[in-house]
């Protein structure tokens, strides 16, 4: 596997991933991935992250329900970040964070404070039972 040798991964194995919504251009989460994570995510076409907590395979939409189907895979020119242009299934609008929101980055540095500015589309308490 040629392809996966050209990634530059880190002292651990990882290479950050940045997830984009593939139409509207949104930035939905930012997560890790080894070579595992990534060949599977390429076979299965749909996005599988290495959660760095729980130290194994994630799924994502496992639980949740909020698959990433994988449109296109792109790689920075350093070889060292990773770009998912993904189709988030499970909820309209989509639910990409935890939180119940469409995007992790909720949160707007405005007036020397961050802010909200994202509403919960769905209580993660009914999410994640």
């Amino acid at each position: 596997m040629d392809w996966l040798n050209q990634v530059k991964w880190d002292a651990q194995g990882l290479i950050p991933v940045i997830a984009q919504e593939f139409g509207t251009n949104d930035v939905l989460m930012f997560a890790w991935m080894d070579r595992e994570a990534l060949q599977r995510t390429v076979e299965l076409g749909r996005a599988v992250y290495y959660s760095r907590s729980r130290a194994k395979l994630w799924f994502k939409g496992e639980v949740s329900g909020h698959v990433q189907v994988v449109h296109e895979i792109r790689m920075d020119c350093d070889s060292d970040v990773l770009l998912l242009k993904v189709k988030q299934l499970g909820h309209d609008p989509s639910i990409a964070c935890h939180t119940g929101r469409h995007s992790c980055f909720f949160h707007l540095y405005t007036d020397a404070a961050w802010q909200v500015n994202e509403p919960v589309l769905k209580d993660p308490r009914s999410i994640y039972k």
